[in-house]
């Protein structure tokens, strides 16, 4: 069975789906109306919602990657907010800062662009350091600390940052342990010329009619029963050591095949344990299943350990890449 059928498999929700699904079922075929081409990163956005986690998506512009995101918000309760990194941007700058009140003689806290519940951090690879790291902090903590006091951030919060693999002069990579705080990390192509088509009839019409803006569908409350279902989605005791042992041969791949030991440098952590049991249950909830399967994990193990895996200089001039590595991984490693 191909990935395509699969999928297309569980996009409708069955009779013993709950009303949650459901919601959600409606949301992602109302985005996928919207972002015509980018099907993966319409689910990974709805995955990462799901499992409480951020995402990094890597693409040229101009693939919808802002559209998603601001489409996304606009049919959920909260609010959005888009931060456009550069090079001159401070901490304060996302975080907010203390202002002083001459009227008061005090020091008065202004809430910076973080403190809404879904940020986009356009192409965060040009901002230093130190605002990365501000970022990714509220990330892992969900609290930021401005002048000795701590300000906890709205739930739900999520991020999804951008960068663009095309330009890297006058950029700041990211380091690969913060890399780490990312839930997924996803990278978007070019369409194909059908789909190329469906965009220019879709821009065409946004051009001649005038819609008014989407009732959301989906509010908090919904969400917790949602993020509830899907941390109880059942997950069968071989299916877990499965995905346990898919995550150790990142660190240690010698059992499998002698050569593939000498090609890394670093494996996953266990934050990547925890981050594809959570995924692989909300694709598997999101796509109407009522247990999650070998295929749940296996879709997801390229995107949560395209960041987490570091491979030697000897992998490098082989020519293998992470995917190639994890691919290999995946026919190796044998399901309980």
């Amino acid at each position: 069975m191909t990935h395509t059928h699969a999928t297309a498999l569980h996009d409708a929700p069955t009779a013993e789906c709950s009303p949650a699904q459901h919601a959600f079922a409606q949301l992602r075929a109302e985005l996928r109306t919207r972002i015509i081409g980018q099907d993966a990163l319409v689910e990974r956005l709805l995955i990462a919602l799901l499992a409480d986690g951020h995402l990094l998506v890597e693409g040229a512009p101009g693939l919808a990657k802002t559209t998603a995101i601001k489409a996304l918000a606009a049919r959920l309760t909260g609010n959005f907010q888009r931060i456009q990194f550069t090079p001159d941007l401070l901490p304060g700058d996302l975080t907010g800062s203390d202002i002083y009140r001459p009227e008061t003689g005090s020091f008065e806290f202004q809430p910076g662009p973080l403190f809404h519940n879904l940020i986009l951090a356009d192409e965060i690879n040009r901002a230093p350091a130190k605002v990365q790291s501000a970022l990714l902090e509220a990330m892992g903590e969900r609290q930021i600390t401005v002048g000795g006091r701590t300000y906890a951030l709205p739930e739900p919060f999520l991020v999804m940052a951008t960068q663009n693999p095309i330009e890297q002069e006058g950029t700041y990579p990211l380091p690969e342990a913060q890399l780490d705080r990312f839930l997924l990390h996803v990278r978007v192509g070019y369409p194909d010329p059908h789909t190329e088509r469906a965009i220019l009839a879709l821009a065409r019409a946004e051009v001649r009619t005038s819609e008014p803006p989407p009732v959301p569908l989906i509010d908090d409350t919904l969400l917790r029963t949602a993020r509830a279902e899907v941390m109880n989605l059942h997950l069968a005791d071989a299916l877990e050591q499965y995905l346990v042992q898919l995550i150790l041969a990142t660190r240690d791949p010698g059992p499998y095949d002698a050569r593939l030991a000498r090609l890394v440098d670093y494996g996953a952590s266990p934050r990547a344990t925890i981050a594809l049991d959570r995924c692989a249950r909300a694709q598997a909830w999101l796509r109407g299943g009522q247990y999650v399967t070998p295929h749940d994990v296996q879709d997801l193990a390229f995107d949560i350990l395209r960041h987490r895996v570091l491979l030697s200089y000897t992998a490098e001039a082989e020519g293998m890449t992470v995917e190639t590595f994890v691919a290999t991984l995946l026919k190796l490693v044998p399901l309980v």
